[in-house]
C-alpha cells in the first residue's frame, strides 16, 4: 500500500547521498515527488549527486538541496536539522545512510575505530536523536530508515570496527523503533535496512565494472521501498549470489554459536567448517 510519508510534496533527508545507496535513495524519493536534501562532505561530488537528484525530481531543481556536514558531529546535525526545518518547515523520511570503511584490525590504530564508530554508529544514533523529536511533534507519518549491515549480525572476521559499528546500529534501530511505536499518537515508524553485496565506493576495491554477484544501488533502493510498503522493520536484502535462505541459515548458525556453546564465529573455524556446510544445505 502507499506509503504516507513517501506523499510528493514531502520532506526527505538522506544522509551519505553523493554516492551508493544514499544517492539512489535520493533518486527515489525525488521520482516520487518528494523534496529531498543531500547530506555528505562537501565538495564537487555532493554538488554534482543534488544535481542529478534534481533532474530526476519531478518538481523544479530548487526543491532538492545539497548540504555539507559531518554526521558525526552532533551540533552540526542540530544545524542541519534547523535549516531544513526553515527552509522547507517539515521533515518527513531520515536515512541515516552514512558510512565508511577504511578498514581496520581488533588491534589495530585507534583513528580507525574512532572514524568508523563515529560516523557509521553515532552518525546514526545522533541522526535519529536530532531529528526524531520534530518528525515526532509534526503528528504526520515518517520514516527513519538506518542503513545497517549483514556484517552487523553474522560479524564475519576481517573489519571488527565496522562489525561493532554495525551491531550497534541494529540494536539501536529495534530499539528506536520499540520507543516509537509506545509513544501516544507518535507516528513515524523506523526500520533497519540490511544491505546484500552492493557495488559501491565502499565495496568496489579498484574495481571498474560490477561483479556479477553484486546489486546495483538502484535495486537495492527498489528492495527497500517494497519493504517499506510492506511495513517491515528488518528489510534483509539479497544479491545475485546470497538468496534470503541461505542469509537466513548463517543468521540462525550465528545466534547458536551462543545457544549450543560453540567457539565464536564458529562458521569459520576449521573444526565446524563441515557441520555449518550441512547446517546450511539443509535449508
Amino acid at each position: 500500500m502507499p506509503i504516507e510519508a513517501l506523499s510528493p510534496g514531502n520532506v526527505a533527508v538522506v544522509t551519505g547521498a553523493a554516492s551508493g545507496i544514499g544517492l539512489a535513495a535520493a533518486n527515489r524519493f525525488a521520482a516520487a515527488g518528494l523534496k529531498v536534501v543531500l547530506v555528505d562532505r562537501p565538495g564537487p561530488r555532493l554538488d554534482e549527486a543534488a544535481a542529478r537528484v534534481a533532474e530526476a525530481g519531478t518538481g523544479d531543481a530548487p526543491s532538492v538541496q545539497a548540504e555539507p556536514a559531518d554526521v558525526s558531529d552532533r551540533a552540526d546535525l542540530v544545524r542541519l536539522e534547523r535549516q531544513v526545518r526553515e527552509r522547507f518547515g517539515r521533515i518527513d523520511v531520515l536515512m541515516n545512510n552514512a558510512g565508511i570503511q577504511p578498514g581496520s584490525d581488533i588491534l589495530g590504530p585507534e583513528e580507525n575505530w574512532s572514524a568508523i564508530l563515529a560516523t557509521n554508529l553515532m552518525g546514526v544514533i545522533q541522526g535519529s536523536q536530532v531529528f526524531a523529536p520534530g518528525m515526532i511533534a509534526q503528528g504526520t507519518p515518517g520514516l527513519i530508515v538506518n542503513t545497517g549491515s549483514k556484517q552487523g549480525i553474522t560479524t564475519p572476521p576481517g573489519d571488527p570496527a565496522y562489525n561493532v559499528a554495525k551491531a550497534g546500529v541494529k540494536v539501536f534501530t529495534e530499539a528506536l523503533q520499540h520507543d516509537l511505536r509506545n509513544r501516544d499518537g507518535c507516528r513515524i515508524t523506523a526500520h533497519l535496512l540490511i544491505p546484500g553485496f552492493v557495488y559501491t565506493g565502499i565495496t568496489a576495491k579498484g574495481r571498474t565494472e560490477k561483479p556479477d554477484a553484486a546489486w546495483t544501488p538502484e535495486q537495492t533502493v527498489d528492495f527497500m521501498m517494497d519493504a517499506l510498503e510492506r511495513g517491515d522493520f528488518y528489510i534483509l536484502c539479497p544479491d545475485n549470489d546470497v538468496t534470503r535462505a541461505i542469509d537466513e541459515r548463517r543468521m540462525l548458525w550465528a545466534m547458536g554459536d551462543i545457544v549450543e556453546n560453540r567457539p565464536p564465529l564458529s562458521r569459520w573455524h576449521p573444526d565446524y567448517a563441515d557441520r555449518f556446510k550441512a547446517f546450511v544445505d539443509r535449508q
